[in-house]
């Protein structure tokens, strides 16, 4: 299989799967090593296919012209990093990414794609087992999140939980 063969099968399978696939099987089932398939992502996206990595894998996701997309500008220590995230999907809503303002770097974006408690707490272990620190530490709990709504009453719902948390931030 050449380079173009293989980058045209990871995306086709990409485009097939129903749920994330991790680069370590992409690379197993392919017969290269994971390195290989990080690039080969890189290189797609920056041919224009939009490949987010979460931290269940890599997903194509799908358009969905029902749900609408907001940011919620919220500020909170690492410890209650779970109640928002439960939050969030509890009320409906699902966690696309996390945005925070480096002081030099500018913004920083991880795309997430938390869609339920079991997503969250998958997160949240991996968060644990890598001793990963949480991007908001850097500005003092201040970060943005991307998060896809099916409605109205979801979105006054996630937003009225988050105020009762004392963690979203109004913004005048």
């Amino acid at each position: 299989m050449t380079t173009e063969e293989r980058r045209a099968e990871v995306l086709r399978r990409l485009q097939a799967a129903t749920s994330p696939l991790t680069g370590t099987r992409l690379s197993r089932e392919l017969g290269v090593s994971r390195q290989i398939i990080v690039g080969d992502v890189s290189i797609l996206r920056a041919e224009g296919a939009k490949i987010f990595a979460t931290p269940r894998g890599y997903i194509l996701p799908e358009d969905e012209p029902s749900q609408k997309k907001i940011t919620l500008v919220c500020q909170h220590s690492a410890e209650d990093m779970e109640a928002e995230l439960n939050a969030i999907v509890d009320n409906g809503g699902a966690v696309l990414d996390v945005i925070v303002e480096h002081p030099v770097y500018g913004p920083i974006k991880s795309d997430l794609f938390l869609e339920s408690r079991r997503d969250v707490k998958n997160f949240l272990t991996k968060m644990k087992k890598c001793q990963a620190n949480p991007l908001l530490v850097v500005t003092g709990g201040i970060h943005i999140h991307t998060v896809r709504v099916p409605d109205e009453e979801a979105l006054a719902d996630i937003r009225r939980e988050l105020q009762a948390l004392g963690i979203l931030v109004n913004i005048a």
